[in-house]
Protein backbone atom coordinates (compact mmCIF):
# COMPACT_ATOMS: atom_id res chain seq x y z
CA UNK A 1 0.00 0.00 0.00
CA UNK A 2 1.50 3.28 -0.68
CA UNK A 3 2.03 6.22 1.51
CA UNK A 4 -0.89 7.98 0.02
CA UNK A 5 -2.98 4.99 1.40
CA UNK A 6 -1.74 4.72 4.64
CA UNK A 7 -2.77 8.57 5.45
CA UNK A 8 -5.86 8.49 3.92
CA UNK A 9 -6.29 5.14 6.54
CA UNK A 10 -4.97 7.17 9.41
CA UNK A 11 -7.17 10.14 8.62
CA UNK A 12 -10.16 8.10 7.95
CA UNK A 13 -9.20 6.35 11.63
CA UNK A 14 -8.76 9.85 13.32
CA UNK A 15 -12.42 10.90 12.40
CA UNK A 16 -13.94 7.58 13.44
CA UNK A 17 -12.54 7.91 16.76
CA UNK A 18 -13.47 11.64 17.08
CA UNK A 19 -16.91 10.65 16.35
CA UNK A 20 -17.19 7.99 18.93
CA UNK A 21 -15.77 10.47 21.11
CA UNK A 22 -18.34 13.10 20.21
CA UNK A 23 -21.55 10.06 20.54
CA UNK A 24 -19.91 8.84 24.23
CA UNK A 25 -19.78 12.80 25.70
CA UNK A 26 -23.22 13.25 24.18
CA UNK A 27 -24.42 10.07 25.31
CA UNK A 28 -23.32 10.00 28.68
CA UNK A 29 -24.51 14.03 28.81
CA UNK A 30 -27.80 12.87 28.76
CA UNK A 31 -27.64 11.34 32.21
CA UNK A 32 -29.59 8.52 33.27
CA UNK A 33 -32.30 8.81 30.08
CA UNK A 34 -35.41 6.07 30.80
CA UNK A 35 -36.13 4.48 27.56
CA UNK A 36 -38.85 2.26 27.63
CA UNK A 37 -39.55 -1.11 25.06
CA UNK A 38 -40.75 1.44 22.32
CA UNK A 39 -38.20 3.34 22.72
CA UNK A 40 -35.37 0.78 22.27
CA UNK A 41 -36.92 -1.29 20.08
CA UNK A 42 -37.21 1.63 17.77
CA UNK A 43 -33.54 2.40 18.23
CA UNK A 44 -32.46 -1.10 17.27
CA UNK A 45 -35.04 -1.40 14.20
CA UNK A 46 -33.98 1.86 12.73
CA UNK A 47 -30.06 0.54 13.13
CA UNK A 48 -30.83 -2.81 11.68
CA UNK A 49 -32.52 -1.06 8.55
CA UNK A 50 -30.05 2.02 8.19
CA UNK A 51 -27.38 -0.81 7.57
CA UNK A 52 -29.48 -3.05 5.78
CA UNK A 53 -29.88 -0.10 3.72
CA UNK A 54 -26.51 0.24 3.14
CA UNK A 55 -25.47 -2.90 2.49
CA UNK A 56 -28.17 -2.98 -0.30
CA UNK A 57 -27.35 -0.09 -1.91
CA UNK A 58 -23.28 -1.31 -2.00
CA UNK A 59 -24.20 -5.21 -3.09
CA UNK A 60 -26.11 -2.65 -5.81
CA UNK A 61 -23.54 -0.78 -6.64
CA UNK A 62 -21.16 -3.93 -6.77
CA UNK A 63 -23.72 -6.12 -9.12
CA UNK A 64 -23.90 -2.95 -11.60
CA UNK A 65 -19.95 -2.60 -11.77
CA UNK A 66 -19.66 -6.42 -12.51
CA UNK A 67 -22.99 -6.79 -15.12
CA UNK A 68 -21.37 -3.61 -17.28
CA UNK A 69 -24.49 -1.66 -16.75
CA UNK A 70 -22.28 1.63 -15.89
CA UNK A 71 -20.95 1.57 -19.12
CA UNK A 72 -21.63 4.16 -21.75
CA UNK A 73 -24.11 3.09 -24.54
CA UNK A 74 -23.51 2.65 -27.84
Amino acid sequence: MSRRNWIAVAIGGVVIVAVLAVVVQMWVSLGDVDLGFGGWFALILGVVFAFALGVALMALLFISEREGFDDPGE
